[in-house]
């Protein structure tokens, strides 16, 4: 007899409708007993259908809900984001194991995720889920997330001869995944990749098989340079992040990086990094093959998202 368990979600968005329910009827259809989704600024056309459905609790953050829960709004998303992930955690009374991810992450399993988190040993706390990174185009080629050891950056050289020193790992967002964290335990906090108890980080293996976080970070050139400047100033390229190796290596964050690019080629230095590193093109694909490390997903959004939201449009 398989067993299973049950498990949920929670996220903190700032997104379109559409986006989001795409987000949420994927891993509704995937086995998500529960989605906890915070809208980061209100938008009434996704609340209304999100509210209706019956295994997802959904609440607009407003001036009214930041002073209630802490007295004022934090400035930084990273810092709502967690106060909001923890409060879902202490209300998660009907899920076994809770992970918090982003609007543009997709968990993608080989066989139901319940089962996968219902085979690990019950002393367990975490399962950390690392991501694969999606190529710029239709959203079906991912590059694999190569674990870290020596022959990673020589790999990453091989994969991108101009850039690939300065890119920990070939992605340009994080490598460090989401975390899983079976829920009932006292004094628990969730942050953006980890997970503490008592302020001291839970630890646990470093890499759950069988479950992959497919990122969508740069869904297209227009798209990519749209969110560009945001994420220089305040997301995952600031510039208060650490350099992808230590300083007296010739390690850059990807904020100098970024500043370096511009300084010297402008937007269409930036063109060619993105081509280079994030662009699905044929010469990447059969280059991240040949090391095994391309990964082929149909996400099938548009199919999953009126099984769940039959008024929503694809």
């Amino acid at each position: 007899m398989t067993t299973t368990t049950k498990w949920g979600l929670v996220a903190t968005i700032l997104a379109p409708a559409d986006e989001i329910r795409r987000f949420a009827a994927y891993h509704l259809e995937a086995g998500a007993h529960r989605l906890y989704l915070f809208l980061d600024a209100e938008n009434p056309e996704a609340f209304d259908s999100l509210k209706a459905h019956p295994k997802i609790r959904v609440v607009t953050c407003d001036d009214a809900y930041w002073q209630k829960l802490c007295g004022k709004r934090p400035q930084k998303h990273q810092v709502r984001q967690s106060q909001n992930a923890t409060r879902a955690y202490n209300r998660a009374d009907d899920v076994d194991w809770l992970i918090h991810m982003d609007v543009d992450e997709f968990l993608v399993a080989e066989r139901p995720v319940g089962e996968v988190l219902a085979a690990l040993p019950a002393a367990q706390k975490i399962a950390r889920i690392r991501p694969m990174e999606a190529l710029a185009g239709d959203a079906t080629a991912f590059k694999s997330f190569i674990p870290n050891g020596p022959q990673r950056a020589q790999i990453v050289s091989e994969l991108y001869p101009t850039y690939g020193e300065y890119v920990k790992g070939g992605f340009l967002s994080h490598l460090a995944g989401k975390v899983f964290v079976r829920t009932g335990m006292a004094d628990v906090r969730l942050q953006i990749h980890n997970v503490f108890q008592n302020d001291a980080m839970i630890e646990g293996p470093e890499q759950q098989p069988g479950i992959d976080l497919a990122h969508l970070h740069a869904k297209s050139w227009p798209d990519w340079l749209a969110a560009y400047r945001y994420r220089l100033e305040k997301g995952s390229y600031r510039s208060d992040l650490a350099p992808n190796r230590p300083r007296d290596r010739g390690g850059l964050s990807m904020h100098e990086l970024f500043a370096m690019i511009e300084s010297e080629g402008g937007e269409e230095g930036l063109r060619a990094f993105f081509d280079e590193v994030c662009a699905d093109s044929p010469d990447l694909r059969s280059a991240l093959d040949a090391h095994g490390l391309l990964r082929r997903v149909d996400l099938n959004l548009d199919a999953i998202l009126p099984r769940h939201f039959p008024d929503a449009t694809p």
